[in-house]
């Protein structure tokens, strides 16, 4: 598989209509993929629909959205729309997100997240090959042409292997350096058991790269680290790797209402395993360093140190790029 870099198109404080020549930026300077998150912010396939608009080549997906705050007939229907758009380039990124965003933020039962995430994708093969999907006969009018790939967001062991089984990716996120192998394990023994090649799943890692002084990048990277170690979906994945002992003390605290607390008890060598630090130089070499252990599509969620204006994100980017072999 080629190696890849991508970019996560997130762009802190920049409005959306003033993206697009950060994305040429990007690819011009060797981003070779566009992925954004959907969490609190802009939705993912508007970004999406920017980023294609913006670029030529790079391959650009969504990295990712939920299957239950959307019906799987509306997926393969922005699905379609996006590969058509993008002419080829589109890859759509589904998960099961969490309790927090799925029952508090969309008041939606989350309830049997691996059933849900397998009928969603099973629906989506068949819809986006232009056969008939579920049981209420759903058919798009236009079928895409190739049906764009899936990955499959996953943090433990059932839905990564769930997503070594059935995606044609897998997307992975808050994952220790550290870690890589007990989670990629997973992944490869989910596509041997379906009797695939492990090596025909694409593996892809949010990165979370902090730009400034590691000193002042340090209280950021906690409070980030904090609020998503202590949602319950995030919380077991830490415990199922091995660290319940370094989060205890942090998640009784956040549960006692001491928020505060909570913040200054987050587990910086767990931190300095997951987040990218110091120097564009350095940032890049630590991502090679995610590449060395098997994540074949690193995407870098660029996080600045202050508000920047088009040409500084466009130079940030650039001093971001993969690095030359």
């Amino acid at each position: 598989m080629a190696a890849r870099w991508g970019i996560s198109l997130e762009l802190a404080g920049l409005p959306l209509r003033r993206r697009a020549e950060v994305y040429r930026a990007a690819e011009a300077a060797g981003f070779t993929d566009g992925w954004p998150g959907e969490v609190s912010g802009h939705d993912g396939f508007t970004q999406v629909a920017v980023a294609a608009m913006a670029t030529e080549r790079m391959r650009v997906g969504t990295g990712v959205v939920s299957v239950f705050t959307r019906g799987p007939a509306v997926l393969a229907q922005h699905a379609a729309a996006l590969q058509e758009l993008s002419e080829g380039r589109f890859w759509l990124g589904i998960g099961s997100s969490s309790n927090v965003i799925v029952e508090r933020w969309n008041g939606i039962p989350f309830r049997r997240p691996l059933t849900r995430v397998r009928e969603t994708v099973e629906f989506l093969r068949a819809a986006l090959a232009g056969e008939r999907a579920g049981g209420g006969g759903f058919k798009l009018d236009q079928a895409p042409e190739p049906p764009p790939p899936i990955a499959i967001a996953a943090l433990r062991g059932k839905m990564l292997r769930l997503a070594g089984a059935l995606g044609d990716g897998a997307w992975v996120n808050f994952l220790p350096l550290e870690a890589v192998d007990k989670v990629l394990g997973e992944v490869a023994a989910g596509a041997e058991e379906a009797g695939r090649d492990p090596s025909t799943v694409e593996i892809f890692c949010r990165l979370f790269c902090l730009q400034g002084d590691r000193e002042r990048a340090l209280p950021l990277a906690r409070w980030m680290f904090t609020s998503y170690a202590t949602v319950p979906v995030y919380e077991q994945y830490f415990r199922w790797l091995g660290y319940g002992d370094e989060i205890d003390a942090m998640v009784a605290a956040w549960r006692a209402g001491d928020r505060r607390k909570a913040v200054e008890l987050a587990p910086e060598r767990l931190i300095e395993e997951i987040f990218i630090f110091g120097t564009p130089a350095e940032q890049r070499e630590r991502v090679r360093a995610f590449q060395s252990r098997g994540i074949d599509t690193p995407v870098l969620l660029i996080v600045p140190d202050r508000d920047l204006d088009v040409d500084s994100w466009c130079e940030l980017v650039e001093q971001l790029a993969p690095p030359g072999d």
